[in-house]
């Protein structure tokens, strides 16, 4: 069966693809795995495990599975070519199965020059390594949020102005690439949640970098950050509804201008928001 090649060309016919998306295969008809999705780099899949499945591994690491066997998979930015499921049955058998993952052409700018680096500020120093780690504690917590069955939608709507994979290469040297994807929209938009979750951080006082940053999870290991937001309006603990206000666009932080960053990740790997979330209708 053939997964999300409608959605792969919708998406280059809407002329937003930062890359060629090749339209993978699921597994073959006598396999006991099932899912949907975009099997690519900074794609994410829902699947159903074989029945009898207690335990499910890719390529070694623990995947969170539901008590019906169902889990979620997404794969980052820079995931090789070839993955492997595991499922270990109650009876102790099993069953494997080949994952190929179709790679993406992201877009690179090539420049025949050294980055430019602002010098860091004691400041910046001071009050950069206590921020990285709320971040990083919010994105170790575990929830009993479910909008990861959901499929996601927009928090905003407004144009495109970056997205997720654009990389530069400094006279050959890779630069890091955008994590997320970027809309433009007036400061005061409405910021919706792309999914029911739970929030696991809400910094109103401004980050460095991200500004006034809100985090959300969604269950399984997927999580969703809104950077550069001009106010928060939930708090920490709080649990949200798909379509709810959650906050509202801004340029706080490191931002030239009002826009809404927005990241998605799976325990820790970088996925692509317009991937997996499709066109904007």
């Amino acid at each position: 069966m053939t997964i999300g090649r409608g959605f792969a060309l919708a998406l280059l016919a809407a002329g937003l693809a930062p890359a060629s998306v090749l339209v993978a295969q699921s597994a073959a008809p006598q396999s006991a795995f099932r899912w949907t999705g975009e099997l690519s780099q900074g794609g994410l899949i829902r699947g159903q495990a074989p029945a009898g499945t207690v335990s499910l591994t890719l390529d070694g690491q623990d995947v969170p599975l539901t008590p019906e066997a169902a889990f979620l998979i997404g794969f980052d930015r820079d995931a090789g070519p070839q993955a492997e499921l595991v499922a270990t049955l109650s009876d102790g058998r099993q069953m494997r199965q080949s994952l190929s993952v179709a790679p993406r052409a992201w877009r690179i700018e090539r420049l025949d020059r050294l980055p430019k680096y602002p010098v860091p500020d004691p400041e910046f120093q001071r009050l950069r390594p206590p921020e990285l780690e709320q971040i990083r504690a919010a994105r170790a917590e575990t929830t009993d949020a479910q909008g990861w069955r959901q499929p996601l939608q927009w928090p905003v709507k407004g144009r495109i102005s970056g997205l997720f994979g654009a990389q530069r290469l400094y006279r050959g040297e890779p630069g890091s690439y955008h994590s997320g994807t970027d809309i433009a929209a007036a400061t005061g938009t409405i910021v919706r949640a792309p999914a029911d979750g739970v929030v696991i951080l809400a910094a109103d006082q401004p980050f460095t970098l991200e500004g006034h940053l809100l985090m959300l999870d969604h269950g399984q290991g997927l999580n969703s950050a809104f950077l550069h937001l001009s106010r928060i309006d939930v708090r920490p603990g709080e649990h949200v509804r798909q379509g709810q206000p959650v906050g509202a666009v801004g340029a706080t932080g490191r931002a030239t201008g009002p826009h809404l960053h927005w990241s998605l990740q799976w325990r820790g790997r970088k996925l692509d928001p317009l991937l997996v979330t499709g066109p904007m209708g």
